[in-house]
């Protein structure tokens, strides 16, 4: 992705979600992920795709399970889909 790329996720992202925080973070090197974050925690990636000329970027979020806030003891149990 361009750094143009970059700004014009950001900014969508940023006033789809509501997150001032949210920043898309450039590779360090190239070949490596162009990172979604919230302040310095990284929280996914994002990769642009190019078909038949039309251009899509998608947005793939990670949640660690150790992120996560923990079970509350009396949560009704769901069943699995």
């Amino acid at each position: 992705m361009t750094p143009t790329d970059i700004d014009r996720v950001q900014t969508y992202l940023r006033r789809l979600l509501g997150a001032e925080r949210l920043r898309i973070v450039p590779p360090a090197r190239q070949g490596l992920s162009v990172e979604v974050a919230v302040e310095d925690e990284v929280i996914g990636t994002v990769h642009k795709d190019v078909d038949e000329g039309e251009t899509s970027y998608s947005v793939h979020l990670t949640i660690l399970e150790e992120d996560l806030p923990p079970v509350p003891r009396s949560a009704p149990k769901r069943p699995a889909r």
